[in-house]
């Protein structure tokens, strides 16, 4: 989605859920109100959160601002990914193919499993004693 000078985009992974906005800029990228290296501590979560920018070569062109709940760090930095990777593409269309060649627009689906009545868990039952 395109308001004014910003461009929206929305990504997901786990229970981790980001909202995304870029626009053209110098190439500041900040989480929840702090630098994305302050908020993303570990180097591999960086990493994952820059990768549409550096897939597309455009590092340097646009500032990213994002909001980020839910989730653990790693779940929120490839939230952070998706959102940003589709807002790029609603940017500049002709990189879809570049994002979606290296697996950024594709939403990971996998989820914790719901806890079952009569278990333990998802899936271990409750411990049989013979006594």
């Amino acid at each position: 989605m395109t308001t004014a000078n910003f461009t929206w985009g929305l990504g997901r992974r786990k229970t981790a859920v980001a909202r995304v906005r870029i626009t053209p800029g110098a190439g500041a990228f900040v989480v929840n109100g702090r630098p994305m290296q302050e908020f993303f501590p570990v180097l591999e979560h960086q990493m994952r959160a820059l990768a549409p920018l550096k897939a597309t070569e455009t590092l340097a062109q646009y500032d990213v601002f994002c909001r980020v709940d839910g989730g653990g760090n790693l779940g929120q930095a490839d939230a952070v990914r998706q959102g940003l990777s589709r807002a790029l593409k609603l940017v500049n269309p002709a990189v879809d193919g570049v994002l979606r060649a290296g697996g950024h627009l594709t939403r990971d689906s996998r989820m914790k499993e719901r806890k079952k009545y009569g278990r333990r868990g998802a899936r271990r039952g409750f411990q049989f004693s013979k006594r």
